[in-house]
């Protein structure tokens, strides 16, 4: 729910004048959360609304959509054309200095950056600084409550499950030389997630052997690979409760057909397992300490262990990512790489912690993925099982 209290509260101590909310045709995903107009359908016309750290807030909506933002407080301008946009605008950032948009800098973050280069060039304009508003959005957008926390844990049980689920089949039709697809894994996965009251916005990734190099793969119908004895095999799964506001459970692990693992495997994850036991590390301290701490310091814990083992260019994505409603959410990811992620690890805010390496040449990758969710009181929650090694799937 909009709560103005908090929110100016929020921006007093950011040390920022205001926060300049706008959308256009349901383009700011973060803004519609936070003003409570997700579900509702986006207008044809440019709003604005400003939040001032302090005093009344006030809107600035078309002609045609007088009522974009009613159910909001403040007062309202109405324009017409595009003078009167220019001077709407003009008029809701006077007298202040600094301004927090959905921008980021450069190409630091697109996570955040859904205002247009446009919009900000005229705000700029006007003498105001505009800057990032990436934590407010996660502050207000990104956190859990107790029922989201609660649905987590509820999503990660069949989660959990489905890897048991999906071990005890590939071992069923692949003794005696048999073999089983991966697309047929992936299809008992989500009748499993349908079975346990789960959805999800896309299937999972089941990889055999050599598409285990590759991070992203997705099995299909005719273009997968047949898993039989003596396969590496990846599967990386996600799914939350089929509810309104639930959140992401988002996990991998990795198993070999066979009785016992070729000692190649076991090397990589154990270099993978202390990447992933390093990044977790680092929040429990940082939070132990009351140090506040940045996405981007998570991914560098990361990476040193890989770095220092000496497959630092087979690392080739960030630690973690932001879980909210969406399997990537709108808040801090653990991101040292691919951005410089400087947004804080708040409190109520889940990630995952997901290092691998990945080796084409070899013809596999390893990846361990689970879950961390830092509740309100600053404990850190490890969810979806710390995976000792790979699993043995014949044992």
């Amino acid at each position: 729910m909009f709560d103005l209290a908090s929110i100016q509260k929020s921006l007093r101590e950011f040390g920022v004048d205001g926060w300049l909310l706008y959308d256009f045709r349901g383009s700011n995903l973060p803004a519609r959360r936070i003003l409570g107009l997700e579900g509702r359908p986006p207008g044809s016309r440019r709003f604005f609304y400003m939040i001032p750290a302090e005093g009344e807030p006030r809107k600035l909506v078309h002609a045609i959509e007088p009522r974009a933002l009613e159910h909001l407080p403040g007062s309202k301008t109405i324009y017409m054309a595009w003078q009167d946009l220019e001077a709407g605008i003009t008029a809701l950032v006077s007298g202040r200095k600094r301004v927090a948009m959905e921008y980021a800098p450069n190409l630091s973050n697109p996570y955040v950056s859904k205002v247009d280069a446009g919009t900000i060039e005229f705000v700029r304009g006007l003498a105001v600084e505009v800057v990032s508003s990436g934590d407010l959005v996660q502050f207000f957008e990104a956190t859990w409550d107790d029922r989201q926390w609660s649905l987590h844990q509820q999503a990660e049980s069949g989660t959990t499950t489905a890897f048991d689920l999906a071990w005890r089949l590939i071992a069923d039709r692949t003794r005696d030389g048999g073999s089983i697809r991966e697309t047929e894994v992936q299809a008992a996965i989500l009748e499993h997630f349908r079975k346990h009251g789960l959805t999800t916005y896309s299937p999972p990734n089941v990889s055999a052997n050599a598409h285990s190099a590759d991070p992203h793969y997705e099995p299909k119908a005719g273009e997968d690979s047949a898993i039989q004895a003596g396969d590496l095999v990846l599967i990386d799964l996600w799914a939350k409760v089929d509810e309104p506001r639930a959140v992401y459970s988002d996990l991998t692990r990795v198993g070999f057909v066979g009785a016992s693992v070729p000692e190649k495997y076991e090397t990589i994850f154990a270099v993978v397992a202390a990447a992933r036991d390093a990044a977790i590390a680092c929040v429990k301290d940082a939070y132990a300490a009351g140090r506040p701490l940045r996405g981007y310091e998570v991914d560098d814990a990361a990476r040193k262990i890989i770095a220092d083992a000496g497959y630092g260019k087979y690392y080739i994505h960030r630690t973690g990512h932001n879980i909210g409603q969406e399997v990537h959410g709108n808040g801090a990811n653990m991101d040292d790489l691919e951005t410089r992620d400087e947004r804080l690890v708040l409190p109520r805010t889940c990630f995952s912690v997901e290092p691998g390496i990945y080796l084409p040449e070899m013809e596999f990758g390893v990846r361990s993925e689970v879950n961390v969710f830092v509740d309100g009181s600053g404990k850190v929650h490890v969810t979806g099982g710390l995976q000792p090694r790979v699993v043995p799937i014949l044992a």
